[in-house]
């Protein structure tokens, strides 16, 4: 298993409010206490070491929905006693330059995370830069290191939104074993990680993308269902499995998810709303990875 910072208590379960049949799956208080138990260990790191673990956020260009996503993980950090480097570059930024900052970022001892934030530009080479993240360092889950790792249930750190689900699936105690996962969306850092991990949890997991045929037959099949295909409303409540969970990883705009929300709630037994469902977990996740990664660099954990 990748993810390897303690789940919160399951105690969130039995505090969800119900709405219509479905209870709510309450992603702002689970990350709320995840991103405590990161600042308490963030501050016995400071007290040991007299060094605050560090996370390094590269930005290029000045993308306002990414600018302002940046922002927000930097503010996140600052409360959560964890230091954040900030490096922006510019737009014009060539992929040579993007990897030679990004490997330096990997070697600097002081430096424990490393996100560098998409998109790039189209003149960007993204995969390169994300493979100069140095595994110990990729807190947010996207090299092809991590991926293996997912994949094989392997130490290293999950994919920030994929890990953040696998923590909402524990807290309300949701039996993965034997149940049909449905992950509508196969991007390399949402998607296809999701699979890995629910595979790894015994699930039996059937990836569907803009090409499956008869999409709603699969959504109907779903035990537990995935959606992170980034289309408002796209799964509607008449194709949700009586019972079945229901996760969704979408926000697009307006603050609505990719399944249609008062439909699938009435069919559904548990559910994430948008906001407040997913989104507060990929964010505390990556902070508890960075203190995670700082505590097996400074040597005070083996890894």
């Amino acid at each position: 298993m990748t993810d390897t910072t303690p789940a919160a208590p399951a105690s969130a379960a039995r505090q969800a409010p119900a709405t219509g049949t479905a209870r709510l799956m309450d992603g702002t208080g689970l990350a709320r206490a995840l991103v405590a138990e990161a600042a308490a260990k963030a501050a016995d790191i400071t007290a040991r070491t007299g060094a605050a673990p560090c996370l390094a956020t590269v930005l290029v260009g000045e993308d306002p929905a990414s600018v302002t996503y940046v922002k927000m993980k930097r503010n996140r950090c600052a409360k959560a006693g964890v230091e954040s480097r900030h490096v922006a570059l510019p737009a014009s930024v060539g992929t040579a330059e993007l990897v030679e900052t990004v490997g330096a970022l990997s070697e600097d001892p002081s430096v424990h995370g490393i996100l560098l934030q998409h998109p790039m530009g189209h003149h960007i080479d993204e995969r390169a830069a994300f493979e100069a993240i140095a595994p110990a360092k990729d807190v947010d889950g996207v090299t092809m290191h991590s991926f293996a790792a997912m994949g094989f249930g392997l130490p290293g750190f999950a994919s920030c939104t994929p890990g953040g689900i696998m923590r909402l699936l524990d807290a309300y105690d949701v039996d993965l074993a034997g149940k049909h996962a449905v992950v509508v969306g196969r991007s390399a850092i949402l998607g296809k990680p999701a699979g890995m991990l629910l595979l790894g949890r015994d699930a039996t997991v059937t990836y569907c993308h803009s090409r499956t045929k008869d999409l709603a037959a699969h959504v109907r099949d779903a035990d537990v269902l995935i959606a992170a295909v980034g289309r408002a409303r796209f799964i509607q409540g008449a194709d949700i499995k009586p019972g079945a969970v229901v996760i969704d990883a979408g926000y697009n705009e307006g603050n609505v998810g990719d399944v249609d929300f008062e439909s699938a709630r009435e069919r559904a037994s548990l559910i994430t709303p948008v906001p407040g469902g997913v989104g507060p977990m990929t964010i505390a996740v990556l902070l508890s990875q960075t203190v995670e990664a700082a505590t097996r660099q400074l040597g005070l954990q083996a890894a």
